[in-house]
């Protein structure tokens, strides 16, 4: 059986690594380390796109687990048809929790406050005071209720919300309170003034914050996404930030890159950026505790952790 083991940080970065493991750097850039039919464990480059994190599964014919660097496993879902029956594929658990609720935190404090506003009027050299919406005492809902969700609502805690609403796929108890299923939100959403979504991008949620979500939003409300663009319905969502109804802060799009000339760039009311939840200086000391420890579980035959699909067998949604 293969130890080949593709890894796309520096292997001096990762050190010490299991003696049993042929560890190859591949960054997804120039011609494979090896023969992919050799690799055991794929571990897939980060922020590279689709294609080239699908590239060389095809080939890939004794690998055992494909191990991603990110929440999110939509790009690599069609790939999961290529992979021996029984291969694993692995997310990157909570490695972008901190970074990616800090940014949304980040997106909802600066929208709230009209940042934006405040940068335009400086490059205009324009003094412009104005009264704005704190983040104090208003009633936060959170959509997708897994690490990122929770380590959302650590970082809300202390600017004294009112409240907060968690909201997963199904119901369940978490050691904050309780955690509503998706078929409550109907009668939740009114009682939100910020709705921040987190919930991975899957089937059942593909196009879930749809024009009867954000019209059961109350005037003035805030939806942040920090999860996937294809979550939100974007005609749908123009119409509601066109009106002034509501607003909007985006680190995702539909589509994704968002194109020069989209409408989303000039909706009043948008604060956008470009899917930089998780790229921070986060990122690297965590990874690298990711995958030291999956590299050890592999090198010793224990159980990975982090599963969310397995070939021939149906996605999990744990992550939700």
């Amino acid at each position: 059986m293969s130890t080949d083991v593709w890894l796309p940080l520096p292997l001096e970065d990762l050190a010490p690594l299991p003696p049993s493991l042929n560890c190859l750097y591949w960054d997804g850039d120039g011609e494979f380390p090896a023969d992919p039919a050799r690799c055991a464990l794929y571990v897939v480059p980060y922020m590279r796109g689709q294609e080239v994190s699908l590239r060389p599964l095809r080939e890939m014919t004794s690998v055992r687990v494909v191990q991603t660097l990110t929440a999110g496993i939509d790009h690599m879902l069609p790939g999961i048809p290529l992979l021996p029956k029984g291969a694993q594929l692995c997310n990157a658990g909570g490695l972008h929790n901190t970074s990616t609720a800090e940014l949304a935190l980040t997106l909802a404090l600066a929208a709230l406050r009209d940042i934006p506003g405040a940068v335009r009027a400086q490059d205009e050299g324009r003094w412009a005071p104005a009264f704005r919406t704190s983040l104090a005492d208003l009633r936060v809902l959170i959509l997708g209720y897994g690490g990122i969700g929770a380590a959302i609502e650590d970082r809300l805690l202390p600017f004294e919300v009112a409240s907060v609403t968690r909201v997963a796929s199904r119901p369940r108890t978490a050691p904050r309170g309780p955690v509503h299923g998706v078929a409550d939100l109907p009668a939740l959403l009114p009682g939100a003034d910020v709705v921040i979504v987190a919930t991975p991008l899957t089937d059942a949620t593909r196009g879930l914050v749809d024009a009867a979500f954000l019209a059961r939003l109350p005037d003035g409300a805030l939806l942040v996404n920090v999860a996937r663009g294809a979550v939100v319905d974007t005609a749908a969502l123009l119409a509601e930030t066109a009106s002034g109804r509501l607003r909007a802060a985006l680190d995702v799009t539909d589509p994704e890159p968002l194109p020069a000339g989209h409408s989303l760039w000039r909706a009043p009311g948008v604060l956008i950026t470009p899917h930089v939840g998780g790229p921070s200086t986060a990122f690297k000391p965590r990874a690298v505790r990711l995958l030291r420890g999956q590299l050890g579980r592999f090198a010793a035959g224990q159980p990975m952790e982090h599963v969310v699909a397995t070939a021939d067998e149906t996605t999990s949604a744990s992550t939700a």
